[in-house]
């Protein structure tokens, strides 16, 4: 059995608070290691999809591979391929149906003012990411904000609001987990027979990691959580911390499907969800529009949002 450091950690500046590595998984690429170039001639297949991208396609950020496209509208063009060189395809990254991956945001559902508004919010600094090192998903995301003219995110907005978000997370309570690793912003299971103890951690794997690099929007995710997280979690967001004014039902609905401009998290990325509480309790999110989250926030361990973010993902959406 393999155990896994847990000390790397972020500091925030309140009262030492601190922002826990696991939910910001890296690139390590070993000394010395090169990288070939992606293969632009071998067409790449997947099961299911009648299409076929080399792995040079596939690693273009200004052009979104489009498996299923028979499972969502014609995407604008800033969806479909950005504008070079300052803004990349939107669905690059959340993917031409907007079911977004660990590393980013689900898109599919949310309503277009609150993707308009988060984009601007990127741009002005009031959204920002908790962990104070680089990663990767999220600076590609505040460079494309900085570029994007109105009209593109307006547009961007409209397609992915009218997209139906599908649970793609399978949340499963446990103490030993498949040893991990990191690669390509996600964890990885390392193959073989060697396990490591999860911990008070929320590690998201990607079932098929093959799938998942090449950016498939049907294949699914296995999110390991400590025992317990989904009835606390229950708990937490039915009741809240500091009573039922701090539940998460009482903004975000009874089965946290959102309402309004309120985002839904039923059905979400948990790794996500707690990148984004944590990014609420150390400030990283300020807007103004966020502020009834602070007193929230502020009342939550880092395991009081696993919790909650565990029992968000095991929701329908």
């Amino acid at each position: 059995m393999l155990l896994l450091a847990f000390a790397s950690v972020a500091r925030a500046g309140d009262g030492g608070f601190v922002v826990p590595a696991w939910p910001y998984p890296g690139n390590p690429v070993s000394p010395g290691a090169t990288v070939p170039p992606p293969d632009a001639t071998t067409p790449l297949r997947l099961p299911g999809s009648d299409q076929s991208f080399t792995l040079a396609q596939v690693r273009d950020l200004f052009a979104t591979p489009d498996w299923y496209p028979s499972h969502h509208p014609p995407m604008p063009g800033i969806v479909a391929r950005g504008r070079k060189p300052d803004v990349h395809a939107c669905g690059y990254c959340h993917l031409p149906d907007g079911q977004g991956r660990p590393e980013n945001a689900a898109l599919a559902g949310l309503s277009a003012a609150y993707m308009e508004a988060q984009v601007a919010d990127f741009r002005s600094g009031a959204r920002r990411s908790a962990w104070h090192g680089a990663h990767l998903p999220t600076d590609l995301m505040r460079a494309s904000a900085e570029k994007a003219t109105r009209a593109e995110v307006a547009s961007a907005a409209e397609y992915f609001s009218g997209l139906r978000l599908t649970r793609r997370v399978e949340v499963i309570e446990a103490t030993l987990i498949p040893r991990v690793i990191e690669s390509g912003w996600v964890h990885v299971t390392a193959g073989g027979d060697d396990t490591e103890t999860l911990g008070q951690r929320i590690i998201e794997v990607a079932i098929d990691y093959e799938r998942h690099e090449l950016r498939d929007s049907v294949s699914g995710y296995r999110a390991y959580v400590p025992h317990g997280s989904i009835a606390r979690g229950r708990t937490i967001a039915r009741s809240g911390q500091g009573g039922p004014a701090h539940a998460c039902v009482a903004c975000h609905g009874k089965d946290l499907r959102g309402a309004g401009v309120i985002p839904p998290l039923a059905g979400r990325s948990p790794t996500y969800i707690v990148r984004q509480l944590l990014a609420f309790r150390t400030g990283s999110r300020s807007a103004a529009a966020g502020a009834p989250m602070m007193p929230v926030v502020t009342l939550m361990s880092v395991d009081d949002m696993m919790a909650a973010a565990a029992y968000a993902a095991s929701l329908d959406p």
